[in-house]
């Protein structure tokens, strides 16, 4: 009877952590879906709150917990790798405390180390925790992802289809209306003739911004989907997701992701041009291009001025974001090793740019002036570590392949897509800032706990 009831007691700490792992997976699941939701926000002592923080931190706090009760600190090695890179930004962002001067440049800095935090701590939180779970998990979380790209696209062109047919503000009627964001809303990116002409935003905050981030699913499923078996049944699902994430990324006029998906397919032509003119590739694209036209013949004109306006290279839209490269020198001409610091580029050029809250519209722009020399080689080091697990990845996928592994025709794919969206993203980056926002770190996620997990096999 005794020892039937130490064994009893003893189980219970077993069964908290199994249930606590299960725990750890919602929330894990529930970031990588609302992770592009930058809309869906509360005011708190006139601070937003993003659902996004909120299921990042809980995700973080769910961790420390679980592997506190396991007394289980260990880490594989490429999530201590990430911690020393934690680590490396932090001591860079420390420094550049130094170089703030007023308080403004304060409360920016701080809101951006809170958020940095959070995120950077779910980076390495969720690799050490994918990292022990099967490929089964790892296949969920990059589904939740990808589904929370899908349900943010779907809200974009129900946004576009109300602005286009009664003028209304979905954001507000909707959104305001749960109090949850009350200003902006679709870009109304100017006029031709009586006709507006408006660049879906969705749930994200700007149109450029939701056209670099459909970058990350275009790119990562479209060599999934091309090495389909016939009859798979994730095959139509996959073709039809493309084909409708495509759709939205047209309707943000967006050329920085456009940028973007050329320079990814550019990367998967080298092991896939072969299947890129096959009819699984051409149906769906010429399903798009047929619903593209029918839109466009109503009103050909109208279409034309628009697509004159965004493809002139003499806008001033587009010298702005070549005169923001020339808005480093003052930086790195004072503030050469460690930048302004974290966040605080708006602060520094609101004489230049007559705007509070304004970001650089450059992800290299923000890293060499706001963490100097030293931050930026920090950064390319960080890059060059997810290139060199990404090809460790897919040496991974060929083995498999080697030895007879039906994983092998999986992992490959996923390889080459996760390269392929992140060289896109970063080429789109040169005119957008889309690496610091929090969708790119749940893709890095994805990005290095891949090895870890397609490894044991």
């Amino acid at each position: 009877m005794t020892s039937l009831a130490a064994g009893r007691l003893g189980a219970l700490p077993a069964v908290r952590v199994a249930t606590g792992s299960r725990s750890l997976e919602l929330l894990l699941f529930a970031t990588a879906f609302t992770i592009t939701f930058a809309k869906i926000r509360i005011e708190v002592a006139g601070a937003y709150l993003f659902l996004s923080d909120v299921a990042a931190g809980l995700f973080v706090l769910g961790f420390l917990v679980h592997r506190a009760l396991a007394r289980d600190w260990s880490l594989p090695r490429t999530a201590a790798f990430l911690a020393a890179f934690f680590g490396l930004f932090m001591a860079v962002h420390l420094v550049g405390f130094f170089n703030l001067e007023t308080e403004a440049d304060r409360d920016e800095y701080a809101k951006g180390m809170a958020k940095w935090v959070i995120h950077f701590a779910l980076l390495v939180a969720a690799v050490a925790y994918l990292g022990r779970r099967s490929a089964r998990v790892y296949w969920q979380a990059l589904a939740f992802f990808v589904a929370g790209f899908v349900a943010n696209a779907a809200y974009g062109l129900l946004q576009l289809a109300v602005a286009e047919t009664t003028g209304g503000n979905l954001d507000q009627q909707l959104l305001g209306a749960l109090g949850l964001y009350e200003r902006g809303g679709i870009t109304l990116y100017g006029t031709v003739g009586d006709a507006a002409v408006y660049r879906t935003t969705a749930l994200t905050l700007d149109p450029n911004h939701l056209g670099v981030m459909l970058v990350l699913p275009l790119l990562l499923l479209l060599p999934l989907y091309l090495r389909l078996e016939r009859g798979h049944a994730l095959r139509a699902p996959l073709g039809v997701t493309l084909a409708f994430l495509a759709l939205v990324e047209l309707t943000t006029l967006s050329r920085s992701g456009l940028l973007g998906i050329a320079v990814g397919l550019a990367v998967l032509a080298i092991p896939y041009r072969h299947l890129l003119l096959r009819p699984r590739v051409l149906v769906p694209l010429g399903a798009l291009f047929l619903v593209v036209a029918a839109v466009v013949l109503q009103r050909s004109d109208f279409f034309r001025t628009v697509l004159e306006a965004r493809t002139s290279a003499g806008g001033s839209g587009t010298q702005i974001h070549f005169e923001f490269y020339e808005l480093m020198k003052p930086v790195l001409a004072e503030h050469p090793l460690f930048g302004l610091g974290l966040n605080t580029f708006s602060v520094f050029y609101e004489f230049v740019t007559g705007r509070t809250n304004y970001g650089p519209h450059s992800f290299y722009v923000a890293t060499l002036t706001e963490t100097g020399l030293v931050g930026a080689t920090v950064y390319a080091l960080y890059l060059v570590y997810a290139f060199r697990r990404l090809s460790a990845l897919r040496r991974i996928g060929k083995a498999l392949s080697l030895a007879g592994d039906r994983a092998g025709a999986r992992v490959r794919p996923l390889a080459w897509g996760l390269t392929a969206a992140l060289a896109g993203t970063m080429a789109a980056n040169a005119f957008y800032l889309t690496m610091q926002m929090y969708y790119f770190y749940v893709f890095a996620v994805l990005v290095f706990s891949a090895p870890v997990v397609f490894a044991r096999r």
